[in-house]
């Protein structure tokens, strides 16, 4: 069954924010310390604990590193880090040596690697081999690597060098890894194959890092966000909100950025970042699902619909099973005429918001189009549930409508259909008698 994430970035987006917020969804925490142990990198500690935003209760993940700095890295213009974890409580992983506490907290969680922090510089080659070290989870490696490679693509921009060519600094150091390498198990651990994006929030100003003074957004984050279509909402807050690393894995991940009409809540999460805004700087991270009409209300639905010329009518088929296949309300093909009265077809999808980038997609890639119309349009909905009904033919499944206090039975063809087959009677015969035992 489909699952959809939502991230609400309206305080930016961090590499160390989407970790929190989704090991405060649910995400497996051990199973996420065991992942990062296969990277066999050594030269620092992980912190996870709780801290407190405008009032706010939200999971707080901390990389330090053994050389005595924090989460401080990707062009020494990360979120500062502000010490505001509260209420941490030691847990020993036994990894080389147990940590000394020299930031007079209790820690709620602390996993340490090795003695000795690396102060090297790694290319992207570098960092898939560490990647490549865990053992099985394809899915993370290729999503981790993916993440990274949107990193390289805009640092390469940056800096006018072939991607090959591009050292990573600080983003390549430890703390990066930890953190894309942590967003990309979450990510699958949770089992979202629909990752909602919402538009992201980044302040303005400057910064300052190793190259001198930049402008935000830093060129990195918006050479991601123009390659990606992320779309930026620039506010009036001093300094930067959006890391390389956020936008990055904002990009990687992002399947859609249209929220359904209504939608239920399942469950939800809060990761903090460090900076400290007039408005709290948390990360939402949310598993949403459409809340289904009830009633007679309206409701609103999308309709999408392109004309072709020139598809083949196998093409046309694939597509439409494939559409109703990946989430479409309804898929069919209308055959029009086109200008100088060349035979055609339009393939129209009714469907919800959240759909229609996925659905756009197929449309895009198993015909010749190259536009699609969009609109939405109010429908009226009635009560509708479906139920079982026992004949001597066996169970049926029954769609049940309700309008003006009355209900309408319906048979569902396949079932008719498998009966028929069954039994070899006519499809009349068989849909009497269920109708037949649906009255008495």
């Amino acid at each position: 069954m489909s699952k959809t994430l939502y991230l609400e970035c309206y305080s930016g987006i961090s590499g160390d924010m989407t970790v929190a917020a989704l090991l405060d969804l649910g995400a497996d925490k051990d199973g996420l310390l065991k992942t990062l142990d296969e990277l066999q990198v050594p030269g620092y500690e992980i912190k996870i604990g709780r801290t407190v935003k405008n009032g706010i209760d939200a999971c707080d993940f901390d990389v330090i590193l053994e050389d005595g700095h924090d989460h401080d890295h990707e062009h020494d213009h990360h979120h500062e880090h502000d010490h505001d974890h509260d209420h941490y409580h030691e847990h020993d992983h036994e990894h080389g040596h147990q940590h000394d506490d020299d930031h007079g907290h209790e820690h709620d969680h602390e996993h340490e690697h090795g003695h000795q922090h690396e102060h090297v510089h790694r290319n992207l080659d570098d960092v898939n081999e560490i990647i490549d070290r865990i053992s099985g989870k394809e899915h993370v490696k290729e999503l981790a690597k993916r993440i990274f490679d949107i990193v390289a693509e805009a640092e390469a921009k940056a800096h006018d060098l072939p991607k090959n060519e591009v050292h990573f600094h600080e983003v390549g150091a430890v703390d990066s890894i930890v953190d894309i390498v942590s967003a990309a198990y979450c990510i699958d651990d949770l089992g979202a194959d629909n990752v909602i994006v919402s538009e992201i929030f980044e302040g303005s100003g400057h910064v300052h890092c190793q190259h001198g003074t930049l402008p935000v957004p830093v060129p990195a984050v918006m050479n991601i966000a123009q390659a990606n279509g992320l779309p930026l909402h620039i506010t009036d807050n001093d300094g930067e909100m959006v890391t390389p690393t956020g936008a990055a894995i904002a990009a990687a991940v992002r399947t859609g950025d249209r929220l359904p009409e209504r939608y239920i809540v399942k469950a939800s999460g809060i990761g903090a970042g460090k900076k400290d805004f007039e408005k709290a700087n948390i990360l939402r991270a949310m598993i949403i699902a459409p809340a289904e009409p009830e009633g007679t209300d309206d409701d609103e639905i999308w309709v999408l619909e392109t004309n072709i010329d020139d598809c083949s009518g196998e093409a046309a088929g694939y597509t439409v099973e494939k559409l109703m296949a990946s989430g479409a309300r309804d898929a069919f093909i209308v055959p029009i005429y086109m200008k100088k009265n060349r035979p055609a077809v339009m393939i129209k999808v009714i469907c919800t918001a959240c759909d229609i980038e996925k659905l756009e997609d197929i449309i895009f890639a198993d015909t010749s189009t190259i536009g699609i119309r969009k609109y939405p349009v109010s429908r009226r909905i009635l009560r509708r549930k479906n139920i079982t009904v026992s004949t001597i033919f066996g169970d049926v499944n029954v769609k049940v409508t309700e309008f003006n206090s009355k209900e309408r039975y319906t048979p569902e063809a396949e079932s008719v259909k498998e009966i028929c087959e069954r039994t070899g009677k006519g499809w009349q015969e068989v849909y009497s008698v269920i109708m037949s035992s649906l009255h008495n």
